[in-house]
């Protein structure tokens, strides 16, 4: 099931989010960068404040929470800053789901196109947005050490 998220899933989307961050940060940048006190504090309030605006989307399974996407405009763009599994249900259908129930809000919100930002050595997140869809953005493929992806919402595009 695909829902909204909650105050009362704020703990579970945070540990959700530090676990899968973890899978692909670790080796690649210092630990503190996505697991340090600061970065959870952060992290947690970035997710609060997420969650209060109805910007979150949550898969549940069996009762849990196993993976949770945020999106908004950004700079007048539709803009999908999170989309995490929790690694053990990777390969499941719970991220597709996901990515769709976003693709289906951004379409009733009047948007034509998304972007989103992917760490360069996330080459598994890669795959799974070029299997959605997602392009290089034309005008800025890059930012920092993320790629930066374009995907256009036409009425039958997925």
């Amino acid at each position: 099931m695909i829902r909204l998220a909650t105050a009362n899933d704020l703990d579970a989307v945070v540990a959700l989010h530090t676990e899968a961050r973890a899978t692909y940060y670790r080796g690649h940048v210092p630990d503190a960068d996505f697991e340090g006190p600061e970065e959870l504090a952060r992290s947690r309030a970035a997710w609060a404040a997420a969650v209060d605006g109805g910007r979150v989307l949550c898969a549940e399974r069996d009762g849990r929470v196993v993976g949770v996407a945020a999106s908004g405009v950004r700079d007048g763009v539709m803009t999908l800053s999170q989309l995490h599994v929790l690694p053990s249900r990777w390969r499941g259908g719970v991220g597709a789901a996901l990515h769709a129930a976003c693709v289906d809000a951004w379409r009733e919100a009047g948007a034509t196109s998304a972007r989103l930002e992917v760490f360069e050595k996330n080459e598994r997140a890669q795959a799974f947005y070029a299997a959605q869809g997602w392009t290089p953005d034309p005008d800025r493929p890059r930012d920092g050490d993320h790629l930066v992806l374009r995907l256009t919402l036409g009425p039958d595009a997925e």
